[in-house]
Parts: structure tokens; sequence; C-alpha cells
């Protein structure tokens, strides 16, 4: 059974999949490049629980949570089948790590998850299972969910972190950044910062990300959206480095990276 990477996106603005941008194209052939999963996990910065939470209905509804974008969009799905049986084993994986877990039903997948996985694999006929994040446990706790769920790897399951590496929308509002703008210094310098890290496989220091990366609280308000990429570093085992498979901007603050790791 082929054991894949464990990856971090950066899904960008709902809409990225009808637009023409460099992270929509790298997204759109990298499945290729990766080859077909057993079934994917999606760990997405839309899904907010105290603890974490699986879905585990049998065919997941797409879920548009958002608002104030192209029509067309909200007409799209992604009518991948769900893994109940998937969601129950990393729910007991979790559990045995001493991470309290729940598989749910009548919860569909975000645009956090199907958005690229639209891109990633169009065919949606790849059984999906989308983990909550925690955004009050921090990144070290993400770490320990991923620790917790990578024997689910060896079976062929694709686990992908869906985030931003950066992400702070009111600065996007406020400076009408167009959508080709130039990164600001203080966008560039924390993805800098970031990459080193990663590729060095440096965990403690990215940890503690939020002390001592520049500009860390800037770029990220709030850490929902850098969290997934925590769970992907942690499933690929300890001190595992990453390599950055893809980097741009859209409008300028959205730093769009994303990493393989293992």
């Amino acid at each position: 059974m082929s054991k894949f990477p464990t990856l971090f996106v950066s899904h960008g603005a709902p809409n990225l999949i009808l637009h023409n941008e460099p992270a929509r194209d790298f997204l759109s052939r990298y499945g290729a490049e990766l080859g077909r999963p057993e079934a994917i996990l999606v760990v997405s910065a839309h899904f907010e629980t105290p603890a974490a939470v699986l879905t585990a209905d049998e065919w997941p509804e797409t879920i548009h949570d958002f608002r104030g974008f192209e029509p067309e969009l909200y007409e799209m799905t992604y009518p991948a089948p769900g893994a109940p049986h998937l969601a129950a084993r990393a729910a007991g994986l979790l559990a045995a790590a001493g991470l309290p877990a729940t598989p749910a039903r009548n919860r569909g997948l975000d645009h956090g998850a199907w958005a690229p996985l639209k891109l990633l694999y169009p065919n949606a006929d790849i059984p999906v299972v989308e983990l909550s994040v925690q955004p009050r446990r921090g990144a070290e706790h993400h770490l320990r969910v991923g620790r917790a769920i990578a024997p689910l790897r060896p079976d062929g399951v694709l686990i992908i972190g869906s985030g931003l590496l950066t992400h702070n929308l009111a600065e996007f509002f406020r400076g009408g950044y167009a959508q080709d703008a130039t990164a600001p210094d203080w966008v560039v310098e924390f993805g800098d910062w970031m990459r080193e890290r990663i590729e060095a496989g440096e965990e403690a220091a990215l940890v503690a990300y939020r002390r001592d990366a520049p500009h860390a609280e800037r770029n990220h308000p709030t850490e929902e959206h850098l969290l997934p990429l925590f769970t992907a570093m942690g499933a690929a085992g300890e001190g595992a480095k990453g390599r950055r498979v893809h980097t741009s901007h859209s409008h300028g603050v959205l730093q769009m990276d994303a990493y393989a790791f293992g």
C-alpha cells in the first residue's frame, strides 16, 4: 500500500476555483502527481469545535459556508462518498492518545475541504472524512492530533491540512489589495521564517511560532487557519521535514504556500 506524504495546502478564498491564480493551477495538477489514495482525511480551518469531531456520513453534503461570491460557486457540489469506518478508526486513535474525539453525522464538507479537493481530485470518487480544529488549544495540541492519526497513513489514507499560511482578513479588506498585489514585508518575512523552520524540521520552534516568528499575530490574529499545518506535520512523524511544493500570494496578504511532509 502506497504511503502518501501528509500535506498542508492554503485553500484561499472559496472562489479560488473560479480564478486563474498560481495556487489554483498548482492544486489542479498536484493530485495527479500524488496519485490516488484509498481515502482522504482533511483537517479544515472552517470546522471549529471544542474537541475533535469527524464527519461520519455515508454521503456528506457540500456546505456553502460563505456569502457574497459568484452565483456559480453556490451551484458547485463535491459529491464524494464519506467513510464512516475511517472516521470511527480515527476517533479511536485520538481517544487512545488521550484526545477525546467524536464521529458525527449530518455535518457535511465545508469549503475548507471541498474547494481544494475539487481541484486536487475533481472526480469526487475518493472517500472523504473531515476533522475539526480546536482553535483554543494551539499548535502543540494539533501536533499531537497529527501524531495520533499517523497510523492511518500506511493504509493509503492521504492526510491533508487545509488552511492558509497567512490569514488576516481585516488587513485584506482594509488594504484594498488587488488580486496580483505585491506581498507586504510583514507577510514575506513570516512566510520565510516558516519555510526555513519547516524545511529544517524544527518542530519546537514552529510550535512556538506565535512567540518567535516575525509578525505572527499580524498574519494570524486568530490561529485556526495555521493549525491544520501542525496536524499535517505531526502525522508525518517526529522531526519530519517539510518540502515547500508551492508558493504564491493572492491579494498580497494571503500567502498560498503548500507543504508536503514525510
